[in-house]
């Protein structure tokens, strides 16, 4: 007997376990919905939520990991132009990726005199047309903002361009999509 009512009490605590969780999910989609659009609650990235409801710059300024490219976004003249409506894809080097670059370089390329050549290697990096990881297929080659192509390699669902891993794909923005980069890729010569 104290077996069945162990059984039951345990029933029914983990029918209401389930019927809260059905409740809460319910409750988040609700939440979610915009203009009858559901929108996804976002990715992770540099300890910050990238959410769709904010635009590509307003997202990466969150992000502890895109400090670098954050400050020279504003440097080159350019964080407005990415705030705007867009479609833009963005491949976003980490910190990490501009310290792979050879000593200086950074520095060099954030002087006021070099805003021009700091411009030229961050439009490298930007896309227009909004772009998923689904949308990428090897050997693709991409024009850039800066005029110049990137290639895309695809190995199953590992991403790279010209040669640096895409991370973290698909942070969708209200005005386009972010794909983190590992590296920093520099236009051509």
């Amino acid at each position: 007997m104290k077996k069945l009512i162990l059984t039951v009490a345990l029933a029914g605590i983990t029918g209401f376990g389930s019927f809260t969780a059905i409740a809460q999910t319910a409750a988040k989609t609700k939440m979610a919905k915009t203009t009858g659009i559901e929108k996804k609650e976002g990715v992770m990235v540099g300890g910050a939520m990238m959410v769709p409801s904010k635009n590509i710059v307003e997202n990466a300024v969150g992000s502890s990991e895109h400090t670098t490219l954050v400050a020279a976004v504003k440097a080159a003249g350019l964080a407005e132009t990415l705030m705007g409506s867009g479609p833009f894809t963005v491949f976003a080097p980490t910190n990490a990726a501009f310290e792979k670059l050879p000593a200086g370089t950074v520095e060099t390329l954030l002087k006021p005199e070099n805003k021009a050549k700091l411009a030229s290697v961050l439009t490298y990096h930007v896309v227009p047309g909004r772009l998923q990881a689904k949308d990428l297929k090897n050997g693709q080659k991409l024009t850039t903002v800066n005029g110049a192509a990137l290639t895309v390699t695809r190995q199953g669902n590992m991403v790279m361009i010209n040669g640096a891993n895409v991370t973290t794909a698909d942070v969708i923005s209200s005005n386009g999509v972010t794909h983190v980069l590992d590296g920093v890729v520099l236009p051509p010569q």
